[in-house]
């Protein structure tokens, strides 16, 4: 092969990769093509984040940072980047989908092998999490594609009008 067919390759070969890089997480393209009562979704109908050009969150991933940092930031660290117990959910998220994200939370995870014993318990039962699923998912799929950075959002869009009443409806 000769070094300018070598060399075309190689630069075909980056470019290929890189568009796979595009979308880091393993729900494709996490860009909203639409919205129900402030709740936003790709075009695969996946939850997903709408962030303004001024860093403003939309209201499911406000609420899935403090949801997130509630009830699952004790095993998987802070802003989901994992801990010695518990692996980083940014880093999962790229290569997980949303249906694979559920299954988990839902049923449960182990993970064996000889050097360790790897647990993550089921919240199939837990309102605190299992009612603010999509939030969770939300916000760990914004941090996960690099569109939003450690810590809390510091302005969100308001509350959506019928929010309140879907959550009650939810914890009962």
């Amino acid at each position: 092969m000769r070094q300018s067919d070598m060399i075309t390759a190689t630069v075909a070969l980056l470019v290929l990769a890189s568009a796979a890089c595009a979308y880091a997480d393993g729900s494709g393209d996490p860009k909203p093509t639409g919205s129900s009562d402030g709740e936003y979704q790709d075009a695969s109908g996946n939850p997903t984040f709408n962030i303004g050009k001024d860093g403003t969150v939309d209201w499911y991933t406000q609420v899935g940072y403090l949801r997130y940092t509630a009830n699952c930031m004790q095993c998987h660290g802070p802003d989901g980047l994992g801990s010695t117990y518990a692996p980083s959910l940014v880093d999962s998220l790229k290569s997980l989908s949303y249906s694979d994200f559920l299954n988990t939370v839902t049923n449960g995870k182990k993970n064996v092998d000889t050097s360790q014993d790897l647990v993550m318990p089921s919240f199939a039962n837990d309102k605190n999490v299992m009612c603010y699923i999509d939030a969770i998912y939300v916000y760990l799929r914004a941090r996960s594609d690099g569109a939003l950075g450690r810590g809390r959002p510091a302005n969100s869009e308001p509350k959506p009008k019928d929010y309140a009443a879907q959550e009650n409806a939810c914890m009962g």
